[in-house]
């Protein structure tokens, strides 16, 4: 979709948003037990251990690229607690309610290391859109780094390009948002 940039005046064309269908924790399930012991929709996730349940929820990721008008936009899963979980899917048809979350990412995204998940805040939008992720910004790892310095507009395209050839081997997907 091609566009004159309210930021720069030249002819712009949207960039899609990198998606992931389900978080991480979901994706290696064995097929009998996503069909078992685990719900998924496009914006909630459960799974139901015999000791424990997690619980998952969709949002959006905006990531600054330096010296462009454009943000790259992850779709992203978080974990939450049972009562967050609980309160935001309460609220999820309320076009008005605000409210943040803590919550622990849960995807691997393309060119990061993830030995241990990342403490995010989620914050609800009104009108509906799904909550922003923002990650924690003392928790010491690239990714972090990355959200709050920016990416230059070659590394997001690259990360752009690298997620779509992947999208036949893994749960990603795309679209304009």
């Amino acid at each position: 979709m091609k566009y004159i940039c309210d930021c720069c005046g030249k002819e712009c064309e949207d960039w899609p948003a990198l998606a992931f269908s389900s978080p991480l924790y979901y994706d290696i399930l064995p097929k009998k037990d996503k069909k078992e012991i685990a719900e998924l929709s496009s914006d909630f996730c459960s799974i139901h251990h015999a000791d424990q349940t997690d619980r998952f929820v969709r949002g959006v990721l905006f990531q600054k690229v330096n010296n462009h008008c454009e943000d790259l936009h992850y779709g992203l899963w978080v974990s939450f607690s049972e009562k967050s979980y609980q309160d935001y899917k309460d609220n999820f048809d309320n076009k008005e309610h605000e409210g943040s979350y803590f919550g622990w990412l849960c995807n691997d995204i393309p060119d990061y290391d993830f030995e241990e998940s990342i403490p995010t805040s989620v914050y609800t939008r009104k009108g509906g859109d799904r909550p922003e992720i923002v990650p924690h910004k003392d928790f010491d790892h690239p990714f972090v780094r990355d959200y709050y310095n920016g990416v230059s507009k070659e590394e997001a395209e690259n990360r752009i390009k690298a997620m779509l050839e992947k999208t036949t081997n893994k749960k990603l997907w795309w679209k304009f948002w």
